[in-house]
């Protein structure tokens, strides 16, 4: 007999007696939120846990996020923006940069040549600063917001944010691809020195844009 098959046998004679046995029920007898807050006091809460994080927070509305986007990745110094499909137009619109589509095709080395990538969101987490993609219209396939050093992610507000994770998961699909980013890629060693950008982007930046 194999180790494989060995592991096998040990596993199905530990599980016999339950085989076929329902599952007991999960208690959610805990509180869905930390709190009664209005959505502005939501958004401020979201706010404060992204910048813990070491995001850049920036808040506007509709009417100002275009000239917004064009301020930010004007700083950065852009010239290729990756734009998934399905985000809304007048978003980029006003940016000065190569639009880059995201493509099956892409490799890491062609995404990893791209200087910004810009997206929207499933929905935000205000108690802990956690943003949730679902590859929805907007945010494109989960690896263009790994790779690219620079990530802006662009959040409705009030919409789009939720006060905690149990709300969150009510709204959310779980057969979807979710990709959880709550701040820039970081890391740390045994002596707690940080480095950020190992496995993602190093710098992320988060637009709270009303309607």
């Amino acid at each position: 007999m194999s180790s494989r098959e060995t592991i096998l046998a040990r596993v199905r004679a530990a599980t016999r007696d339950t085989a076929g046995t329902p599952a007991p029920p999960v208690p959610r007898d805990y509180l869905r939120v930390h709190g009664d807050r209005s959505p502005a006091e939501s958004a401020d809460l979201l706010a404060e846990n992204l910048a813990d994080y070491r995001a850049r927070v920036h808040r506007t509305d509709a009417d100002g996020l275009p000239e917004l986007l064009r301020r930010l990745f004007a700083a950065r110094g852009t010239d290729t923006l990756l734009v998934p499909d399905g985000l809304p137009p007048e978003w980029p619109a006003a940016v000065d940069a190569t639009r880059i589509p995201d493509r099956a095709a892409s490799t890491p080395d062609d995404l990893d040549a791209v200087d910004s990538v810009l997206t929207g969101c499933a929905l935000a987490i205000a108690e802990t600063g956690t943003l949730v993609l679902d590859a929805g219209p907007g945010q494109g396939r989960r690896r263009i917001t790994l790779i690219p050093d620079h990530h802006v992610c662009v959040v409705r507000v009030p919409e789009q944010v939720v006060d905690s994770l149990p709300q969150a998961m009510e709204r959310l699909d779980p057969a979807r691809p979710l990709t959880w980013i709550s701040g820039p890629s970081a890391t740390s060693d045994i002596e707690l020195d940080r480095v950020e950008g190992v496995h993602g982007p190093r710098t992320l930046e988060v637009v709270l844009a009303t309607a």
